[in-house]
C-alpha cells in the first residue's frame, strides 16, 4: 500500500489501472511549520527538466513530512508533477478564458513536449524520474478554440489542454507515453516503486 498525495482524479485512475493500492494523502496546501515547502513557481534560470524534477521532489518531501508530523502510518509516498513545454517556455495552467485560447493558438500545428517527473518517497530514500514526450496538435481554427475554452476544461491542466478530455481530438500525433502526458507514466512509475519495495504484478 502506498500514499498518493495527489487529489488528480486521472492519477486516481491510472494507479488504479496497474492495480496499485493507495490512500489519499490529504497534506494542505500550506500550513505554518512548512509553508514555503512546494514552491511551484519557476526559479530563473530554471530549465523544464529541473523544475518539473524539483517541484515532484519538493511535494514528496513535503508529504513525508506531514506523514511524520500526523503520526500516520509509514508507507511511501508517490508524488508527481506534469508541466508542458512550448519551445523552451514552460506553459502553466491559464488563469483565464484569455490566457487558455493565447495558450491553444501557439500549441496549434506545432508540436510540444510534456514531461512528467514522479517521485516516491520511503522513508530515508527517495526514487525519481522523468518522463518527456512529444505532442503535435493539429492546425486549430478560432472556432475550435473558443468552443474548447467555453468547456471550461483547460484551466486546471498544464498547458490548457487534456489529451484524456476533449482535447483528444486535436492532436494528431504523440511520442512517448499517453499515461505520462496524462499525469502518471505507467512504466516508469511501476519501477519507482518496486524499487522503493512495492510488489506489483
Amino acid at each position: 500500500m502506498i500514499y498518493l498525495a495527489s487529489k488528480s482524479p486521472r492519477r486516481q485512475k491510472l494507479l488504479n489501472q496497474i492495480a496499485v493500492r493507495f490512500t489519499i494523502l490529504d497534506v494542505p496546501q500550506q500550513d505554518p511549520v512548512h509553508s514555503d515547502m512546494v514552491n511551484e513557481a519557476v526559479h530563473s534560470g530554471e530549465n523544464a527538466y529541473d523544475y518539473v524534477s524539483r517541484v515532484a521532489r519538493e511535494k514528496a518531501e513535503y508529504a513525508r513530512q506531514f506523514l511524520v508530523t500526523q503520526n500516520m502510518p509509514e508507507h511511501p509516498v508517490l508524488t508527481a508533477d506534469t508541466t508542458v513545454v512550448m519551445e523552451g517556455e514552460i506553459i502553466g495552467k491559464p488563469a483565464d478564458k484569455n490566457e487558455a485560447t493565447e495558450i491553444l493558438r501557439r500549441l496549434s500545428g506545432k508540436t510540444h513536449q510534456v514531461l512528467t517527473s514522479v517521485a516516491v518517497r520511503n522513508k530515508e530514500h527517495l526514487f525519481q524520474t522523468v518522463q518527456t514526450s512529444d505532442v503535435t496538435f493539429a492546425l486549430l481554427t478560432s472556432r475550435h478554440i473558443n468552443a474548447y475554452v467555453d468547456t471550461g476544461e483547460p484551466f486546471d491542466k498544464a498547458g490548457g489542454y487534456g489529451i484524456q478530455g476533449l482535447a483528444g481530438k486535436f492532436i494528431t500525433h504523440i511520442t512517448g507515453s499517453y499515461s505520462g502526458i496524462m499525469g502518471l507514466p505507467l512504466y516508469e512509475t511501476t519501477v519507482l516503486l518496486r524499487k522503493a519495495g512495492i510488489s506489483i504484478p
